[in-house]
């Protein structure tokens, strides 16, 4: 890209989170992420623009040096920092305003800063993955994907259903969604084929802001606006899959029913989740004992009695196998950091200038992940521990709070079996029993933001808020099934 030379009719709107706002070129296989914040501060940006620089270079600088150590550097694109000019900045966000989501407009596109990050447009993959077929990419946020251990918590049912299935009724509750989603992130991290398939499929049923599914590098399947107009449709899902999955079985030429392609596009997905997106062989099968106990949540509708049959345990390269040995560092869930986290606020209190060596704020650089990897197991009540426990924790959020993109690319019958491998990314079989169709794939992490020391109050009180919900709920139902029996079995 020539920066000098940007045209904001070369970008179109590509989606946004709560803190960044996402364009993609419309023929680089490139996105900016520019940041946003309250529509209240439109006049009065909240930060300067050398600050503004300062805040995405972390990001840059904790995606590269921390979470790409911890999660493998073939999984992470760290992008880079980029100066635009003001004008193009301006005219872009008058351009993306009307395309924008309108729960997302209480906040505005930074237009003073002239600061982005560079990213790949991962849902529409540069050569060598490119065909004459649009390629497929599916985004998943897997979320949390193991129960916290019943000593560190206050409540016992944190240790029978997982905090997603738990925040379903909070959202709902509080009108954020209208129904809830059955997805359970820890069947779709069991490693169990059965379990996985059932996930998947809960999320594309209720697929909130959870799951998506782009085409050519256009959203054509998602659970809220921003996307097609039929973007929550199954039916038209169904209509993008179908060419993908003619061939498999010896079906062309025959009937394709909806169920099968779904189910063969499901099967695809979770061999590319289980396969790893990167180097050949080796990891093996992490089957960690202590974990296993906390892998089944009370609140999944899979059948337990299915689960016991079948294979368990994630290759130990596969992408979901380092986002969950990364989500663990946080091994005292909030409740068990909050007092470590109080022993470091109380130390920064008195004595403010320590921030920047104890690196409250960054830098992230090798020393901070040096920092986690050489915590003591017990706590000696010493501040270095409480400040190692804490990072970890906020480096396990990360993890819990991150997307996963997999990019599908259909491989035509002329590719032979020696281009198996294509610039590190494996070709994929989707396991049916006929040839095609075959695709190559690549897998990436996204959404890899540090989280900000002083935001563990906050979840302290929405955990409280989460598990106070779930449990009133919990005893509404179980006082309705009561005063049902009560009437069924009335004397007379």
């Amino acid at each position: 890209m020539e920066v000098d030379k940007m045209d904001e009719n070369d970008w179109r709107y590509h989606g946004e989170g709560n803190k960044s706002l996402v364009v993609s070129h419309v023929q680089l296989s490139k996105v900016l992420r520019l940041l946003k914040y309250p529509a209240e501060d439109s006049e009065n940006p909240p930060q300067t623009a050398e600050q503004a620089f300062r805040q995405i270079q972390n990001i840059v600088d904790f995606s590269s040096n921390v979470m790409s150590g911890l999660l493998g550097d073939k999984f992470v694109h760290s992008g880079e920092v980029v100066k635009l000019p003001m004008e193009f900045v301006r005219q872009l966000s008058i351009k993306v305003q009307h395309q924008r989501p309108a729960w997302r407009r209480d906040k505005v596109m930074d237009i003073y800063s002239g600061c982005a990050l560079c990213l790949p447009n991962l849902t529409s993959p540069a050569p060598p993955l490119r065909s004459h077929t649009p390629p497929l990419c599916v985004e998943i946020k897997p979320k949390c994907g193991f129960l916290p251990s019943a000593e560190h918590i206050g409540r016992d049912v944190k240790s029978k259903v997982c905090r997603f299935c738990m925040h379903q009724h909070y959202k709902v509750a509080n009108g954020r969604w209208k129904r809830r989603s059955l997805y359970c992130p820890l069947d779709l991290f069991s490693g169990s084929g059965q379990r996985m398939h059932f996930a998947v499929r809960q999320l594309i049923e209720e697929p909130q802001n959870n799951f998506k599914i782009f085409k050519g590098g256009q959203c054509i399947y998602s659970g809220h606006g921003g996307c097609s107009e039929d973007s929550s449709d199954l039916n038209s899902l169904l209509y993008h899959l179908q060419p993908y999955f003619l061939y498999s079985n010896n079906r062309i030429h025959t009937h394709v029913s909806g169920k099968a392609v779904l189910g063969d596009f499901i099967q695809v997905l979770v061999n590319a989740l289980l396969n790893g997106g990167g180097g050949v062989g080796g990891g093996g099968v992490v089957t960690d004992r202590r974990v296993e106990a906390r892998s089944f949540c009370e609140a999944s509708r899979f059948n337990k009695e299915r689960s016991r049959h079948g294979s368990h345990g994630l290759p130990g390269d596969s992408v979901l196998s380092r986002i969950l040995q990364t989500q663990m560092l946080d091994n005292l869930n909030i409740e068990g950091l909050y007092p470590l986290y109080r022993r470091v606020e109380q130390h920064l209190r008195k004595f403010p200038k320590e921030r920047s060596r104890l690196q409250a704020d960054g830098p992230y650089n090798e020393a901070f992940l040096e920092r986690l990897r050489k915590c003591p197991a017990e706590d000696d009540g010493s501040l270095d521990f409480a400040v190692s426990k804490v990072h970890q924790y906020r480096v396990a959020m990360t993890a819990k709070d991150c997307s996963i993109m997999v990019a599908l690319v259909p491989c035509g019958d002329d590719l032979q079996d020696d281009d198996d491998v294509l610039c590190g990314q494996r070709r994929l079989r989707d396991f049916l029993s006929s040839r095609p169709p075959t695709f190559s794939y690549s897998v990436s992490i996204l959404d890899l933001d540090p989280k900000p020391l002083d935001s563990i109050p906050l979840q302290l009180g929405l955990d409280h808020k989460i598990v106070s919900c779930y449990t009133r709920t919990l005893s509404a139902a179980q006082a309705d099934r009561d005063d049902c029996t009560t009437l069924l079995f009335r004397p007379v």
